[in-house]
């Protein structure tokens, strides 16, 4: 049999193969196809990267940070997750409030200069520090705005109220698993200006079929190297928790992309990663004790036989 992985290893290699270059937002230039899909029975498997080190607890405290419906990094920093760290800090040193080194363009330069990076990385600590001890610092420059947190557990209606989607669809998926409508969207054309990044993964259905639960998600942006082993390994865990929830076995996880794309700075980092073999794919273990998606923590989730090739680093585009 095939191993799952190769949904993820065929996909590299087809940009190689077929994708065009484009300009993009970050200047950093991209190869680039539009429109793809992925497999991943769950069943075979949890599908967190083995020919590279995909590190799990940045996964899970990412999805939880959602699920919470939060959406300042404060949470994301005191779980030793950096993720979301590059937006929230061009915030502050773009503002007015910044008084340190020059910071235009850090990511670009960073990549490009080792000693200006040390100095990013000087600037980035003091952020970090602020952030977590300091209440207004934290609410004014650590938010970033009504990114997916806010979306998947606080849609605005039209009367001023609320629309929770995430518990909205557990529900319907308890009451009518059927339904056609199983749908979260965090895509808000209202908000989309407020968000310091308008979402990628835009939009998630869900699917009931022989007591299975499976999920497809439709990303309009992927960045195939760095974001999309995180995607998927996110959207599988959720999938297993609100199957779970639901008294259903994990299903598929179906991914569905728009613009498909490798960063060009990415290409050497792609090609030793296809020279990799993958290994086993690890198990989720999840505490018994927790039925509910919003009473599980960080502490409640882990993987076992998780045994990867080492880590390959990359510069992120923001």
């Amino acid at each position: 049999m095939r191993h799952p992985e190769y949904a993820y290893l065929d996909l590299l290699r087809y940009i190689l193969d077929h994708g065009v270059k484009k300009e993009d937002r970050t200047g950093t230039g991209t190869i680039s196809i539009f429109g793809y899909q992925m497999r991943f029975d769950l069943s075979k498997g949890f599908p967190l990267l083995t020919t590279k080190r995909i590190p799990f607890k940045l996964v899970a405290s990412e999805l939880l940070w959602f699920i919470k419906g939060d959406t300042n990094i404060r949470y994301l920093l005191e779980h030793n997750n950096h993720i979301w760290d590059e937006w929230a800090f061009k915030k502050w040193v773009e503002s007015e409030e910044y008084d340190g080194p020059d910071m235009t363009d850090f990511g670009l330069r960073a990549a490009q200069d080792e000693e200006f990076a040390k100095i990013v990385d000087e600037q980035m600590k003091i952020f970090h520090e602020k952030v977590l001890t300091d209440d207004a610092f934290a609410e004014k420059y650590g938010d970033l705005g009504p990114v997916y947190g806010k979306q998947w557990r606080s849609w605005p209606g039209v009367n001023g109220e609320t629309i929770d989607q995430l518990k909205n669809v557990i529900e319907q998926i308890k009451r009518n698993p059927n339904s056609r409508r199983l749908i979260v969207s965090a895509w808000n054309p209202a908000e989309v200006e407020d968000m310091a990044l308008p979402p990628c993964h835009t939009l998630f259905q869900f699917y009931v079929a022989e007591g299975k639960l499976s999920c497809q998600l439709y990303q309009r942006s992927a960045d195939v190297f760095l974001g999309v082993p995180f995607n998927i390994a996110s959207y599988a865990l959720l999938t297993h928790l609100i199957a779970r929830e639901c008294g259903l076995e994990a299903g598929e996880f179906i991914h569905s992309f728009g613009d498909t794309h490798i960063y060009l700075n990415h290409l050497n980092q792609v090609k030793e990663q296809l020279s990799r073999k993958p290994r086993p794919l690890p198990t989720l273990k999840i505490n018994p004790e927790k039925k509910s998606v919003f009473d599980i923590e960080l502490d409640d989730l882990s993987i076992e036989g998780y045994d990867p090739h080492p880590t390959i680093k990359a510069p992120v585009a923001v």
